[in-house]
């Protein structure tokens, strides 16, 4: 009660040291696939999993046929590319897989000038998505005829289809259909099948996301976000699965009559979102170090002569939680704002509406900070007069100190009488501010998880609000606002809270060295609004005590 600034300062301190302890253990963990440091195509690292075993939870197919072996990574099958206004695909001839996938509007970490790329085969890691029919009809196996020529969506053209057609299997004909659209990065994935045989057949798509447990742009700020699948359904709602799990365990599966599966990291996601309707199964699985999350889909039975088909869409990109909520409930909850999503998706969607006003996330943070700041002035004022009128209380405090530090019972006790005079609520300081803090945590989440700050500029050099000073300027001006601060506060009568007070603005500075700009930003514009409030407190508050002298 000596100090309720010292408390609340710690209890920050500790929540930060905490979240960065826990961040850096997840980014500097090595994985599984680290440690072989597997190429594509060795052994072990194949770039396929063999698709589900019909014993998982599906029905077997009709025709018996066992589900195929690992296969080759596919690295010297022939190639598709398709070109749209947003993305670049490459779509191999085995088993007609997505293996590379870049996003125009998205630039990579380490090199602005190239787009950035999500799916991939072997450049940096494993990534792909993958489709195909138990049963032996089409697999990610099989070979696919791809079209001619590479595939652009030209001006006026809402959208392109690549066909590709599969060697019919016992009669069986499949053609899978790729269809790519205008400003968007959801990708349809549809199989066509004519039963060319003279009896019915049952057969089961498979859709599943496959990468290796890399983690991509682990950034130098020390954030580690989760990577890996997810899984969601209405009655399950969104659960996250670890890698580390899916060593141990294997396999997990469940199953579900709607909801979608995603292979999530920080910042994009890849999802495969079904319609809702009979009943699929759900699945994450491990095999030869690599880790696939994807869904097993019943088509029912298909005549003789007849024909069957089955869509599914796949979207992948950005984690723009606006675009995420059109796709499939519940799939904006792969944004990662930690563990107060109530309060966080409430401070994003105004930060949002501030973006749109001013046309600046920059700008948009500073106005959002002012208008957090706004809203808990009642509660800092009452922390600010309570603080002041200790700074008054301070010397009389340390003559209490002095005289009775013997006998502590007798100091506390001069203390409440002392309080209670000057009507003193000694946690008047600490209350207030305690009540902020899961709002400053959601903030924290926010500007770390929102992709629409990643490259995003201010003014100057702060070229990314996603990412570190590349100067420290902002982190050294954050640190001088705490120095004030520690300033303006009351002056503890214990001389080592003394020193604490006066290290945390230089430990705080060496932890925001590291920390995104945008919250560096947000955390510099707070401290000046503070100190703009506690300074006229204070001489609100000690002018008031002379005049009544």
């Amino acid at each position: 009660m000596e100090n309720q600034k010292t408390i609340i300062l710690l209890v920050i301190f500790g929540l930060s040291s905490m979240m960065l302890w826990t961040n850096w253990q997840r980014a500097n963990m090595p994985t599984a696939t680290q440690q072989q440091a597997a190429t594509p195509g060795s052994s072990g690292q194949s770039g396929t999993v063999a698709p589900p075993t019909p014993g998982i939870g599906a029905a077997a197919p009709a025709s018996g046929a066992s589900p195929p072996a690992v296969g080759t990574s596919g690295a010297q099958s022939p190639r598709l590319v398709v070109k749209t206004d947003f993305l670049v695909a490459e779509i191999t001839a085995q088993g007609g897989d997505i293996v590379k996938l870049e996003f125009l509007k998205h630039h990579a970490r380490e090199d602005v000038s190239k787009p950035f790329q999500l799916l991939d085969d072997g450049s940096s890691h494993i990534y792909k998505a993958q489709s195909g029919l138990l049963g032996g009809y089409a697999d990610h196996n099989t070979v696919y005829r791809l079209p001619a020529a590479a595939v652009e969506l030209k001006p006026g053209e809402d959208k392109v289809e690549v066909r590709l057609s599969a060697p019919g299997a016992s009669g069986v004909d499949v053609t899978k259909v790729l269809s790519f659209k205008r400003s968007s990065y959801l990708i349809d994935t549809k199989f066509e099948i004519r039963n060319g045989t003279n009896a019915a057949i049952s057969p089961s798509a498979y859709f599943q996301l496959l990468r290796d447990g890399k983690k991509i742009e682990s950034d130098a700020k020390m954030v580690s976000t989760f990577t890996g699948p997810a899984t969601y359904t209405s009655a399950d709602n969104y659960q996250k699965i670890e890698f580390s799990k899916l060593d141990k365990e294997g396999l997990i599966s469940k199953k579900g009559s709607d909801g979608w599966v995603a292979m999530v990291q920080h910042y994009f996601v890849s999802a495969y979102v079904p319609v809702p309707g009979p009943e699929r199964e759900y699945y994450a699985r491990k095999q030869n170090d690599l880790y696939a999350v994807g869904l097993l889909l019943p088509l029912g039975s298909i005549a003789a002569g007849a024909t069957g088909s089955v869509d599914v869409p796949l979207y992948s990109g950005p984690q723009e939680t606006s675009n995420l909520e059109k796709i499939a409930p519940g799939l904006e909850l792969v944004v990662d704002y930690g563990w107060l999503k109530l309060i966080a998706f409430p401070i994003y969607w105004l930060l949002s509406m501030l973006h749109k006003l001013v046309g600046n996330w920059g700008w948009a943070i500073i106005l959002l900070t002012i208008g957090i700041k706004l809203m808990f002035f009642p509660l800092s004022a009452a922390s600010y007069k309570s603080m002041a009128k200790m700074r008054q209380v301070g010397p009389r405090l340390q003559r209490l100190k002095e005289q009775f530090g013997d006998d502590r019972a007798r100091m506390n006790q001069e203390m409440m009488e002392l309080y209670k005079r000057e009507k003193i609520n000694p946690l008047g300081g600490c209350l207030p501010i305690l009540v902020q803090i899961p709002v400053f945590i959601s903030l924290y989440w926010v500007l770390l998880g929102a992709v629409e700050m990643r490259h995003a500029p201010w003014v100057l050099w702060i070229a990314d609000l996603s990412d570190k000073d590349p100067y420290f300027v902002m982190p050294l001006v954050m640190g001088a606002t705490m120095l004030i601060q520690t300033k303006l506060n009351p002056t503890p009568p214990d001389p080592i809270q003394a020193k604490v007070m006066w290290l945390m603005p230089i430990v705080f500075t060496g932890m925001f060295l590291f920390f995104p700009a945008g919250l560096v930003l947000y955390w510099t514009i707070n401290n000046l609004l503070s100190i703009a409030q506690q300074w006229q407190i204070n001489r609100m508050i000690e002018g008031g005590k002379a005049k009544a002298a």
